[in-house]
């Protein structure tokens, strides 16, 4: 191919696949020079971490990708990891996000070293701070446990279009602390989905209550909603120094302009053991549907006026075993709180009167045999699965939770067919989906575009899969961190067949770069 030729062929292209002329540049580095790669990245860039241990801070700043061309910073996908860890002082968290957006963390280990203070990723300092659309997925975060009040991931400025996935977050005083204690720095339309919580002192995970929505540049404004699903929340007897905590706790959104239509989707999640507290207490708008509630001296669900009053509760579909109490509700409820289709094992079903309850199966955590597969306190033993004949009754009018995100879809991400089956669980006999334990939750496989990928996980779009895979009929989802599977349909990001041809020649004349890290490119880097 001729120069002249290629410098034309490029013209004509740059009008045709302006989305394909982007050079991003690869990256891999070690410890020893990825300070003086990390402030030069665009987007589209990957900066590739060998694996071993950095002793310096990850801080990240004045990095911005966009939303087609996110800035990744990733460490081995297998074999020893990337490792960061804290700051004896400390002088600072061990990652520090400074005014940054469409920036992604893979496969790194953060590591505490049980240092009391050091956060282990952090986004702080209010509106002086603009941080959104941050990824977090596949790293392990372990030892922030000094101190309740050590976070493994922790904002505390306005943010939103966070995904956390598939993250293992190990001994830690809390794990996840989204917002402000004050209510100024809200967590909106985030996606938290796939990760395991072990052995935390407080909170698994709070999000925290919201103030009037403060004026902040690109932060949405109509309503959305954050994604809780796939997720396994797991607490220890640990004692508590600074107060028994739920193993989630969610607060409210304002009570009017932004944000006051927003809503908390809880879904397919694995709440195990807690002591001492419940295994989930929420106020605001929640929407609560086939998760697992296992294990809980008091209440398993706690539904009441917080920081800010509860106003709508939809909790359909769970199954909830060993608690004095199944699920308890109160407070304002002045948008309605409805109960419906639950499996509830334990001394008292139901406390409070929601609007609306129907159709719930209560009995006896002795009774439980009769009704589902093997009840049982101890993971990777239990299983809830129900009996042939057992938990179905009448269909379940689940018409008015349509808008939320799989609404039909049970625990194991399979359709909830005729909608007869009370509990977690659409179906009887033998559970074909995951064995519950300490362990992340594997969701199974789904046809996606072209490839088969895991149910709940990526499309080749960059976006979720929802346990139905991607079909005609993409189920497009509420929130802007994560907004449906890429299908081929139209208004897709699959391209015509001609444009990949354009692309396969213009490949010819422009490689993407890989440097090492002696900054030298390697391969073509252009005709």
């Amino acid at each position: 191919m001729t120069m002249r030729f290629c410098r034309l062929f490029l013209i004509i292209s740059g009008f045709l696949l302006p989305a394909f002329t982007v050079q991003a540049a690869e990256y891999d580095a070690n410890p020893d020079n990825y300070r003086t790669i990390l402030p030069t990245l665009q987007p589209g860039d990957v900066l590739n971490l060998q694996a071993g241990t950095y002793p310096t801070l990850l801080n990240i700043t004045n990095l911005n990708g966009t939303a087609s061309d996110w800035i990744i910073i990733r460490g081995p996908s297998t074999g020893d990891p990337a490792v960061f860890t804290a700051d004896p002082g400390p002088c600072c968290n061990t990652v520090e996000l400074r005014n940054s957006s469409y920036v992604a963390l893979e496969n790194l280990t953060i590591d505490g070293h049980g240092v009391d203070g050091a956060f282990g990723i952090s986004a702080k300092d209010g509106t002086s701070n603009l941080v959104h659309h941050i990824r977090i997925e596949e790293c392990t975060l372990i030892n922030h446990d000094a101190s309740q009040q050590t976070v493994a991931i922790s904002t505390k400025t306005p943010t939103w279009g966070w995904i956390i996935r598939r993250n293992k977050i190990l001994q830690a005083g809390t794990g996840l602390y989204l917002g402000n204690s004050d209510g100024t720095s809200p967590f909106v339309a985030g996606v938290i989905e796939e990760n395991l919580f072990v052995d935390t002192l407080g909170y698994n995970m709070q999000i925290k209550w919201q103030q009037p929505r403060p004026a902040v540049e690109g932060m949405p404004t109509g309503p959305s909603s954050t994604l809780i699903r796939n997720n396994v929340f797991i607490k220890a007897d640990r004692p508590s120094p600074d107060g028994d905590r739920p193993n989630v706790l969610l607060g409210g959104f304002p009570e009017t302009g932004a944000g006051s239509e927003d809503l908390y989707e809880i879904y397919g999640n694995f709440f195990f053991h807690n002591p001492r507290e419940a295994l989930l207490q929420a106020s605001g708008r929640v929407a609560i549907h086939d998760n697992v509630f296992v294990d809980v001296a008091g209440t398993a669900v706690v539904l009441q006026n917080h920081d800010l009053p509860l106003r709508l509760a939809h909790v359909y579909n769970n199954t909830i075993y060993g608690a004095a109490t199944g699920l308890s509700v109160g407070g304002t409820m002045d948008q309605g709180v409805i109960v419906l289709g639950n499996l509830v094992f334990a001394d008292t079903g139901l406390s409070g009167t929601p609007t609306l309850g129907a159709d719930n199966l209560f009995a006896t955590v002795t009774d439980a045999a009769t009704y589902v597969a093997v009840p049982s306190l101890e993971l990777g033993s239990m299983d809830f699965f129900p009996l042939p004949g057992a938990c179905e009754g009448t269909p379940l009018e689940l018409a008015a939770f349509s808008d939320q995100v799989a609404w039909d879809q049970d625990f194991n991400g399979q359709s909830k067919g005729g909608h007869t089956f009370r509990g977690a669980y659409a179906g009887a006999g033998v559970n074909p989906g995951w064995q519950l334990d300490e362990a992340i939750k594997e969701m199974g496989t789904s046809t996606c575009g072209d490839g088969v990928v895991d149910a709940g996980e990526l499309c080749d779009d960059g976006n979720t899969v929802d346990g139905d895979g991607c079909s005609a009929t993409c189920q497009q989802e509420k929130s802007d961190a994560d907004s449906g599977c890429g299908c081929s349909t139209p208004g897709s990001r699959r391209s015509a067949p001609w444009s990949w041809m354009l692309l396969g020649l213009s490949a010819l004349c422009m490689i993407r770069r890989r440097v090492a890290p002696d900054g030298s490119a390697t391969g073509n880097s252009g005709c």
